[in-house]
């Protein structure tokens, strides 16, 4: 336990167990317990010297052997992340095609968009569609406001797998619409 912890369970007023937070008797050693700490034997991680347990922590305190073997151990359970970020578009916030604005999730851009240019005729590219794995980031819609409106009323993260391959999903639609009958 953390110093701030052991504090709080060892108030004069009422200690408890740190773990199972009944009583402690004031006063109470676990004797039977300090002596096999005391009588028991171990050996060092790092440099392989024998000592009993009692001694263990201020050993490793300056083993410098043994908190080498601890930074091995940290480096092997030490996980890459699995997928770098980088290669992934990203799918959560889009920039207005129309001005400089940026960083709106897909209601935020449909509503902005209808609120500051929706007489705005020029043709561009659609930010949520150019995202996704089907989208086109070269294709410039004829009438965007209208595309909005008919495609974006929802978001596709709560329908769509991105990372199920077209069939697959095809399979997975057949599966579900023969067991529906």
């Amino acid at each position: 336990f953390c110093t701030p912890c052991l504090q709080e369970c060892l108030k004069p007023k009422k200690p408890v167990c740190g773990v199972c937070r009944s009583t402690l008797s004031p006063g109470s050693r676990a004797v039977d317990l300090e002596k096999q700490i005391e009588m028991t034997e171990t050996t060092c991680n790092g440099c392989n010297k024998k000592m009993y347990l009692s001694k263990m922590r201020s050993h490793a305190a300056s083993c410098s052997k043994y908190q080498n073997y601890i930074m091995e151990g940290v480096k092997a359970v030490t996980k890459e992340p699995l997928h770098n970020t980088r290669n992934f578009p990203n799918r959560f916030t889009f920039p207005c095609p129309y001005c400089s604005e940026k960083n709106f999730d897909q209601e935020g851009l449909v509503e902005h968009c209808k609120t500051l240019h929706s007489m705005d005729a020029k043709q561009v590219v659609c930010p949520i569609c150019a995202s996704m794995p089907w989208g086109d980031p070269n294709y410039r819609s004829a009438n965007f406001m209208e595309h909005l409106q008919r495609r974006h009323r929802f978001s596709y993260d709560t329908f769509v797998d991105y990372d199920a391959d077209e069939d697959d999903t095809m399979a997975q639609v057949l599966m579900r619409s023969l067991r529906d009958k």
